[in-house]
């Protein structure tokens, strides 16, 4: 990560041309005569300006284990651009104002181009600038790049989540784009550069570019080998892609993967938006999909005329060619779906530390204690597995990866949206306010559990990886089994967990999932995390009649008390 902290231009304001404005003096006292009805109190005070790092421990003690310690002064600059007054509005702007799709210019000329609000350009400006987009690519394996830039992805993400996607995209895109050398040195400097330039033009021409993937069709859905676009040669060595794509997440950037059916059957393709003469790829952006969230970024369906491709890899090898892309895109989804619970924590947290109720300030009562602790261990829980991960690329742990990234997906996706519930009701109707943010996090957290195989194509792939590559089990189970002989009843999640193993029933391939991502938590926090942390973590989810499903109904034994204080601002 470039350890300088990047130039962070003037925010747009509520009105789009200035900034939020100085924090608002407190109100003086009423006095006789005075026609206000109440002075304001009992409100938390703004929340801009905390310091994320100091109160996010599993954070820091991972990024420091998994070998990125000389990147913490970094992530603490980082942190505090994502903390600002300034930061938060553009947040705030960049959802507020969605996406506007032209098709086409005054004159009927097709543009097939998306207006963004100059709040999504500063999100966007800043991640690219810290190097979240690419930087891991220019250093060498084993040097904690992955872990620095999984850590800053995590910080942004809690800022705004709808622009991590084309960083991501961008991210994952290198490994495949190596598969076609003469591909990658045309195309990769650009895809690694730390400078964001937005407008459309021939890649050789800007001084940095975005990558994205295109892949599922309207019958196919996660089943992309029932893909219907067709890829013709040409006379030239390039292709011509007819056909359509029902999902493609940020239409705008650059450079897109996509797969299509060569004479020789699936096969991955390169499509620049512009063409090397500087020509307009035969691209067109049908419409924007209406979604539930993400309302910053925008996601486009496509239809190829003509499209003008390179191929990546042999073909009828697509789905092994864009597989690594995925991975990197899952790894994304559970650092995603982490931040968005720690961001939850964290607005949660400092709510109950400044707001009493029936003449008790909510931290100090004990329900709410059980309820942000719980919410607090899963936090922990999924920063430790991300960052775990994270630093598995970087030691090139393939066979690790191969099984616990899926599994990871598949359970700390899925707990995404539970905490922000639960999170969003400790703040009470202030919470289900737009104002609060919380809503927003809300109509985030399902998103990550859906992209890259939803819950039960992700489970099947866990249960395929057990099938088909044994030396997968062994891996997790390496990492699992440090622990073994730190707690009796984790010892006997782990031989239940082998039990399940021996079934290989695909109607139970979630179960499998979950048990999976779970003893690796528990691992994780039983060798890592304080005593307080991991025994409440056991003893709440690995007791034979438990876990409880919903949160505030941890042991009696479970320290709530420094649970809370550990996670709040």
């Amino acid at each position: 990560m470039d350890q300088r902290a990047p130039t962070v231009p003037a925010p747009a304001g509520r009105n789009g041309r200035g900034g939020p404005g100085p924090a608002r003096p407190p109100e003086p006292p009423l006095h006789p005569g005075d026609h206000r009805t109440h002075r304001v109190e009992n409100q938390p005070p703004p929340l801009a300006g905390v310091d994320l790092m100091a109160c996010d421990p599993a954070l820091t003690d991972a990024v420091g284990r998994e070998g990125a310690e000389e990147a913490l002064p970094a992530l603490r600059q980082l942190a505090a651009v994502v903390t600002s007054p300034e930061a938060r509005e553009h947040a705030r702007l960049a959802n507020t104002h969605s996406p506007v799709l032209h098709t086409h210019d005054r004159y009927g000329h097709r543009i097939d181009e998306v207006e963004f609000h100059p709040s999504w350009h500063w999100l966007m400006r800043t991640s690219v600038g810290w190097g979240l987009h690419g930087a891991p690519w220019v250093a060498e394996p084993g040097t904690g790049a992955h872990v620095a830039r999984a850590a800053g992805f995590y910080l942004m993400s809690q800022l705004e989540p709808g622009h991590g996607c084309p960083i991501s995209m961008t991210y994952a895109a290198v490994p495949a784009l190596r598969r076609d050398p003469e591909l990658a040195a045309r195309y990769e400097p650009g895809l690694r550069s730390t400078t964001y330039e937005f407008p459309l033009a021939e890649p050789s021409t800007k001084a940095g570019l975005l990558a994205g993937m295109s892949m599922t069709e309207k019958q196919g859905g996660s089943d992309v080998r029932a893909g219907t676009t067709t890829a013709t040669v040409t006379a030239d060595g390039t292709y011509r892609l007819v056909g359509h794509k029902w999902f493609t997440s940020a239409p705008m950037n650059d450079l897109f993967l996509t797969l299509a059916q060569a004479p020789a059957g699936l096969t991955c393709f390169l499509l620049p938006r512009v063409l090397p003469d500087g020509t307009r790829n035969a691209i067109r952006l049908q419409r924007l999909k209406d979604k539930l969230g993400n309302r910053s970024n925008a996601s486009a369906e496509v239809e190829y005329t003509g499209a003008t491709g390179w191929r990546l890899g042999d073909e009828g090898r697509g789905v092994q060619t864009i597989i690594e892309m995925v991975s990197m895109t899952r790894l994304d989804c559970v650092l995603g779906s982490a931040a968005l619970t720690r961001a939850a924590l964290t607005e949660a947290a400092h709510h109950v530390a400044h707001r009493s109720a029936f003449g008790t300030r909510l931290a100090d009562a004990p329900l709410m204690q059980a309820v942000i602790g719980d919410l607090a261990l899963e936090s922990e829980a999924a920063t430790a597995l991300a960052m775990r991960l994270a630093g598995a690329v970087d030691r090139e742990e393939r066979q690790l990866l191969r099984l616990a990234l899926p599994a990871a997906k598949y359970l700390v996706c899925k707990r995404a949206p539970a905490v922000v519930a639960e999170a969003l009701e400790c703040l009470g109707g202030n919470g289900y306010v737009e104002d609060s943010g919380l809503p927003r996090l809300y109509r985030e957290a399902p998103l990550n559990s859906i992209w890259e195989g939803s819950g039960s194509v992700t489970a099947l792939d866990v249960l395929r990886a057990v099938t088909k590559e044994p030396e997968s089990v062994d891996a997790v189970f390496a990492e699992i089994e440090a622990a073994s002989g730190r707690d009796s009843w984790f010892d006997r999640g782990v031989r239940e967990l082998r039990t399940e193993l021996r079934g290989r029933e695909e109607r139970r391939a979630r179960r499998l999932a979950e048990m999976l991502a779970l003893c690796l938590q528990g691992s994780l926090l039983l060798r890592y995390a304080p005593d307080e942390v991991a025994r409440a973590f056991v003893a709440s989810r690995f007791l034979p009649d438990g876990p409880w499903r919903t949160a505030g109904t941890l042991p009696a034994e479970a320290q709530t008390d420094v649970l809370l204080a550990r996670v709040t601002p």
